[in-house]
C-alpha cells in the first residue's frame, strides 16, 4: 500500500513539474513566433507604407483599393526637379515710383523622371506585387485597406490604414496567449488587436510596433 502511495504521489510531483514546465515553455516559444512573423508583417507593411507616400506624392491622396494601387507603382513615374533662388526686378513697380525694386522666387526645374517601381522597389515586381499578402506559412489573408479624408480646420485631409488582426498572424498559436497579445498595451509593442500603419482617424503614417520588429525603426 505504501508503495502505491509513492508511486502516485510520483506521479503528482511529475505532473505539477510538468505543467509548471509549460506554463514557462509555452510563453517563451510563443513570444519567438510572434517577432519572427511581426518582423516579416511589418515588413510589407513598410512597402505598403512606401507605395502610399508614392501615391499621395504623385496623385495628391492615398489609394484603398490594392489592384489600383500595384498599377500605379507599375506604370507612374517620380519628376526629378531641381530648385533654384532667384530676383528679378519689379518693372511695374519702377515705372510706379521711379526706384528699382526686386522679387525673390523660386524656379523649379524638371531635369527628368523616374519609374516609381525603380525608385522604391529597385524593379523588384514581386515584392510590391505580393506585398498585400500576409507573409506568414500557412495564412492566406491579405492586410486590410482603406484611405480616404479627414477634417482638419477647413481642410480635407488625405489618410490611410493597413492593417491585419494579430489573431490571422498567430492563428496557430495558442488561444489564450493570443487573447493576452490582443490586450497588450506598451511603449515599445505592437498595442491592441492589429498591426497596422497610418489611420483613419488622424493625420497619421506611423506604425504599430514598427520601431521593435521593424529593423531600423519607424522614420516616418
Amino acid at each position: 500500500m505504501r508503495f502505491v502511495i509513492q508511486i502516485l504521489l510520483w506521479a503528482v510531483i511529475i505532473f505539477l513539474a510538468y505543467l509548471t514546465f509549460n506554463a514557462v515553455y509555452e510563453p517563451l516559444q510563443f513570444n519567438k513566433v510572434k517577432e519572427k512573423r511581426y518582423t516579416k508583417v511589418i515588413k510589407n507593411l513598410k512597402d505598403i507604407r512606401s507605395a502610399e507616400l508614392a501615391h499621395k506624392e504623385v496623385i495628391g491622396k492615398f489609394q484603398g483599393d490594392w489592384d489600383s494601387l500595384v498599377k500605379f507603382i507599375d506604370t507612374a513615374e517620380f519628376a526629378i526637379t531641381q530648385r533654384r533662388d532667384t530676383t528679378f526686378l519689379d518693372e511695374e513697380y519702377k515705372k510706379t515710383y521711379g526706384v528699382d525694386q526686386y522679387i525673390e522666387s523660386v524656379i523649379i526645374d524638371t531635369l527628368g523622371f523616374v519609374p516609381v517601381k525603380d525608385s522604391l522597389f529597385n524593379g523588384n515586381e514581386q515584392r510590391y506585387r505580393n506585398m498585400m499578402n500576409v507573409p506568414v506559412e500557412g495564412v492566406d489573408a491579405k492586410f486590410e485597406l482603406r484611405a480616404g479624408f479627414i477634417q482638419k480646420g477647413e481642410n480635407q485631409i488625405p489618410v490611410f490604414e493597413a492593417r491585419i488582426p494579430k489573431a490571422v498572424v498567430l492563428q496557430d498559436q495558442d488561444r489564450t496567449l493570443v487573447l493576452q497579445e490582443n490586450e497588450v498595451q506598451s511603449v515599445d509593442d505592437v498595442n491592441g488587436r492589429y498591426i497596422s500603419v497610418g489611420s483613419m482617424t488622424e493625420v497619421s503614417t506611423s506604425g504599430n510596433g514598427f520601431d521593435r520588429y521593424g529593423g531600423e525603426g519607424d522614420n516616418d
